[in-house]
């Protein structure tokens, strides 16, 4: 590519719902907090070095049988959506949050968990609302 010397159409891809081939004896359900692992490929959330939050799936995805990309699955990349894990309080509102796994959420980091986004409300000990991405930086950088 050169710098652009006239007008140009860009091609515009929608940011909310990405599409992402699916890693190897992955099975993804619809609503499971998914990451993009080391290699590429979509699967559920949970401690991985070099694996990055993709968002949360939009349809069950089993690739059990399967290799690499072998089909692919739809997640949510933005938008705020009510979580759950253990431990939130009133006060957490603001705090960061991690997916230790395809369905949970924690305030803790440890190594390797994804960055899922940021508390935006408080419902229960075991409820929040999450902003994905919220973290001040965008997802995937």
């Amino acid at each position: 590519m050169a710098a652009l010397t006239e007008n140009t159409n860009v091609v515009e891809k929608e940011g909310v719902l990405e599409q992402h081939p699916v890693a190897a004896s992955a099975s993804i359900f619809r609503g499971a907090l998914c990451k993009i692992d080391a290699d590429g490929y979509l699967d559920n959330c949970g401690a991985e070095a070099g694996s990055k939050f993709a968002g949360i799936s939009e349809q069950r995805a089993d690739n059990s049988s399967g290799a690499d990309g072998d089909i692919n699955c739809d997640v949510k990349t933005e938008g705020t959506y009510l979580l759950g894990g253990t431990g939130f309080a009133q006060a957490d509102v603001g705090s960061v949050v991690y997916a230790s796994d395809s369905g949970t959420i924690t305030k803790t980091s440890a190594a390797n968990l994804q960055v899922v986004g940021r508390i935006v409300g408080f419902v229960s000990s075991t409820q929040v609302y999450v902003k994905l991405g919220e973290e001040g930086t965008v997802l995937g950088s």
